[in-house]
C-alpha cells in the first residue's frame, strides 16, 4: 500500500505535500540564522542544487526576526526550527516562517503549546511535531525497555494530540532515530496509525561516507514501502550534499524523474585510462542538465560499446584515446582529452522528448 497517497495534504509556503503530492526534499542551514546574508548565499546554493524545502534554527529573537528578510530573498518556503522556547516559536510565526517545527514536550507547560498552538492556527502556519530518539521521553523508556519503535510511535502521537486538543491538523509529523532498523520499524507502525503527512529521515546519520550509506539504506526500505511524503538526508558536512543524495534516492526508487543518470564500470585490469578521474568529472558535468536520461562510463573499448547500450550516451575509454557512444552506436573516436568537452556538446545539443 502507497501509505503517501492516502495522508493529508498540508500546504507549506509553495509546496504542497501529502496526498500523493512529489515527495519534497529538504536540507537545513548550518549557519547562523540572525547573518542574513550568509545564510541566503547558502539557501540559494541549496535551491540550485534541488531543495524544495529549507529549515533553519531560531534561537533568539535576532534569528526570529531575521526570517522576515531571509524570507524575501529566497524562492522556497522556510521552516523555523524551535527548541525549547515557546516565544521564539510564536516569533518566527509573526515574522513569516512558513511552517515550523517543535517538539511540544519541550516547550513545557499547556498553556505554552496552546499558545503557539493559537498563533500558528491564527496565521495558517503548518507545525511539524515529533521525536527523535535520543530526545524519548524516560517513561517510555522504562515502559519499552529501552527505546523502541513503539515508543518512538507512542512519544510521536502524544505530540500530535497536544496541537490537536488546540482545534489544529496542519501537522506534520517526524519521527527519527540514528539506528536504520528502529527507523524504519517506526515508520512502518506509524503510517498505519495515523493519515498525517510523514518526514521522513535517519537522524545523525554521519559523514558524506557513512551518512549516505545509512541514509539509502533506511530510507530506501521506508520509502519503497510507501512511507514518507517528505525527506532529508542528514550528513555532517555540505548541505548541497545532502539535496544530491537525495535526489539519487528518489531516481532510483523510481520516485522523481529529471536529472541525469551516471552509471560507470568498477574498473579492471583493461583499463587504460583515468576512469576514475573521468566518472568524477561527468557526475559534476551532468548536474545542470534536466533531462531524465542515462549517462554511461566506461573503461574498456573493448567491452564498453556493449555495457553503455542500455544508457543514452556514453564514453568509452582505450589506451590514451576513447569512444562517444550514442544509443549504443559508436558515434566518434578520439584522444581520451576530449571525451569530457564531446559529451558536453552532445548534452548542449540533446533534444529531450519529455
Amino acid at each position: 500500500m502507497a501509505y503517501r497517497d492516502h495522508t493529508k495534504t498540508v500546504q507549506i509556503g509553495s509546496v504542497k505535500i501529502g496526498g500523493g503530492n512529489p515527495i519534497a526534499i529538504q536540507s537545513m542551514t548550518n549557519t547562523r540564522t540572525e547573518d542574513v546574508g550568509t545564510t541566503v548565499s547558502q539557501i540559494l546554493r541549496l535551491e540550485e542544487a534541488g531543495c524544495e524545502i529549507i529549515r533553519s534554527t531560531v534561537p533568539n529573537e535576532r534569528a526570529a526576526k531575521a526570517l522576515g528578510e531571509i524570507r524575501k530573498q529566497i524562492h522556497i518556503p522556510i521552516v523555523a526550527d524551535i527548541h525549547f522556547d515557546y516565544k521564539m516559536a510564536i516569533a518566527a510565526i509573526e515574522n513569516g516562517a512558513d511552517a515550523i517545527r517543535i517538539n511540544p514536550g519541550n516547550i513545557g507547560s499547556k498553556d505554552r503549546i496552546d499558545a503557539v498552538v493559537r498563533c500558528a492556527k491564527e496565521h495558517g502556519v503548518p507545525m511539524r511535531v515529533g521525536v527523535n530518539s535520543g530526545s524519548l521521553e524516560k517513561s517510555l523508556v522504562a515502559k519499552y525497555g529501552g527505546v523502541t519503535p513503539e515508543g518512538l510511535v507512542e512519544s510521536a502521537l502524544d505530540k500530535v494530540h497536544m496541537v490537536e486538543r488546540g482545534g489544529y491538523d496542519q501537522i506534520v509529523i517526524s519521527i527519527k532515530s540514528s539506528d536504520v532498523l528502529t527507523c524504519v520499524k517506526a515508520h512502518e507502525i506509524l503510517a498505519q496509525r495515523t493519515d498525517y503527512p510523514l518526514h521522513v529521515g535517519i537522524t545523525e546519520a554521519g559523514t558524506l561516507y557513512g551518512g549516505n550509506i545509512k541514509s539509502a539504506v533506511g530510507l530506501g526500505i521506508i520509502l519503497y514501502e510507501g512511507i514518507g511524503d517528505t525527506i532529508r538526508v542528514s550528513l555532517s558536512g555540505d548541505p548541497v550534499e545532502e539535496i544530491r543524495t537525495a535526489k539519487q534516492i528518489l531516481r532510483d526508487l523510481k520516485l522523481r524523474r529529471g536529472g541525469i543518470e551516471v552509471t560507470s564500470c568498477p574498473t579492471c585490469g583493461r583499463t587504460r585510462i583515468d576512469l576514475i578521474g573521468l566518472a568524477n568529472q561527468v557526475e559534476q558535468l551532468v548536474q545542470g542538465y534536466p533531462y531524465s536520461i542515462k549517462v554511461a562510463v566506461m573503461g574498456c573499448a573493448v567491452n564498453g560499446p556493449g555495457e553503455a547500450k542500455e544508457a543514452d550516451l556514453g564514453v568509452a575509454g582505450g589506451d590514451g584515446e576513447g569512444l562517444l557512444i550514442k544509443k549504443g552506436e559508436i558515434v566518434r573516436k578520439m584522444p581520451e582529452d576530449q571525451l569530457l568537452a564531446a559529451l558536453k556538446d552532445e548534452l548542449d545539443h540533446w533534444e529531450d522528448p519529455r
